[in-house]
C-alpha cells in the first residue's frame, strides 16, 4: 500500500523547497508541520519515513502530512492521485521563474493558432537542447 511512500514525501519536501541549501532539516520540518497542523510528527519519524526506513503510520498522521502539504491523503498511496498532483507541482515549480510567468502573461488572449504556433517552437527548442518532451494531458493538438 504505501510502497512509495517515501519518494513522494521526499518530492513533496523537494516541491516545498525547491533550493536544497535552504530546505529544512526533520527537525525544523517536523515543528513547521506542528505548528501549521497541530499535529505531531517527531524528527526522527519524519526522517525515517522519508528514508523508506519506517512505513506504519496512522491515518491521523497521513491525514496532518496530507494538510501541510496540501495534497489529498490518496496522494500517498495512490497512483493517479499522485500523477494528479504531481502534474500540479512541476507547474507550480515552473511558475516560480518570472520568465516562465511572463511568457504565459504575454501569451493570454493570443489566437489559438498563434497559440499552436509558439508551442511547436517551445517544443523545438526543448527538441534542439535534448529536453524531454513536455506532456500535458490538457494540451490541445496544434490546429485541433
Amino acid at each position: 500500500m504505501l510502497a512509495k511512500f517515501d519518494e513522494r514525501l521526499r518530492a513533496l519536501i523537494a516541491a516545498l523547497y525547491p533550493d536544497e541549501r535552504r530546505r529544512p532539516g526533520y527537525a525544523k520540518l517536523a515543528a513547521q508541520i506542528r505548528d501549521s497542523t497541530g499535529g505531531t510528527i517527531s524528527a526522527t519519524y519524519l526522517w525515517e519515513l522519508a528514508t523508506g526506513k519506517k512505513r506504519n503510520l496512522t491515518l491521523e498522521q497521513l491525514d496532518v502530512l496530507a494538510e501541510f502539504f496540501g495534497v489529498p491523503p490518496e496522494y500517498f498511496f495512490d497512483d493517479e492521485a499522485a500523477e494528479r498532483v504531481n502534474a500540479q507541482l512541476k507547474l507550480a515549480s515552473a511558475l516560480r521563474d518570472a520568465r516562465v510567468r511572463n511568457l504565459a502573461l504575454r501569451a493570454d488572449g493570443l489566437s489559438p493558432q498563434t497559440l499552436d504556433a509558439l508551442l511547436t517552437m517551445v517544443n523545438e527548442a526543448r527538441r534542439i537542447q535534448r529536453l524531454p518532451e513536455v506532456e500535458t494531458p490538457d494540451e490541445a493538438e496544434p490546429g485541433a
